[in-house]
């Protein structure tokens, strides 16, 4: 048995969770009334599952660290690949399905540049397709922001703050209105219970059928 170091957060929750850090720290969050004692036994029975998140988690974050971009490779927009090309002008623009940096650029600057058109093509695409969404089911949200989330697409808030990932515009068309359709229908149930599930799947396809139609 290794000695794990980890942090214990209590609330007021029913069960123990595991969550493992980027840096690969580890958090326990805790009920309030469990003790050190059984929280360790816990932790000690979660041991072999721990270890092997601790060194995929790591791994995943030296990759994502590590991550270059350069002229002549490509990136996904709408589930399409799309290259990057050396342009005279100094400002990054899409256009024609492809992005243009200017050529004197260096790996950090390419990838920051186009991390900045994601975020203006996901602005102006997102919320044209909440628009429209908005249309089809009569749920309004009170605000939306793209994020730069890195572990989720989408979120909604309590107060109906629905946040997308510039990310998401990696994902195919279909994908990325299946998540807006996901958070827009948590403005009127902001959980996952089982009937959630029911109620945002049937919204989808019938919204996905009056397209086809």
């Amino acid at each position: 048995m290794i000695n794990l170091e980890y942090g214990i957060i209590r609330s007021n929750r029913k069960t123990l969770a595991i969550c493992i850090n980027k840096d690969g720290s580890i958090k326990i969050r805790s009920p309030l009334n469990l003790s050190d004692l059984e929280i360790e036994k816990f932790v000690n029975s979660k041991e072999k599952w721990i270890t092997e998140h601790i060194d995929k988690v790591s791994k995943d974050y030296k990759v994502r660290k590590d991550f270059k971009l350069n002229f002549g490779d490509t990136v996904k927009l709408k589930g399409e690949d799309v290259p990057i090309i050396p342009i005279k002008g100094k400002y990054a623009s899409f256009k024609d399905n492809k992005f243009y940096v200017f050529k004197k650029c260096d790996s950090e600057q390419i990838k920051q540049s186009i991390i900045q058109l994601y975020k203006r093509i996901a602005k102006f695409h997102i919320g044209g397709r909440i628009n429209y969404f908005i249309e089809k089911t009569g749920l309004i949200p009170s605000n939306f922001r793209i994020t730069k989330a890195k572990t989720r697409w989408g979120s909604c808030s309590g107060k109906n703050s629905i946040n997308f990932s510039w990310r998401l515009m990696m994902a195919s068309d279909d994908l990325i209105d299946y998540v807006i359709v996901h958070e827009l229908c948590h403005i009127k149930e902001h959980n996952h219970l089982r009937s959630f599930g029911k109620k945002w799947k049937t919204s989808y396809q019938t919204i996905k059928n009056q397209k086809s139609n």
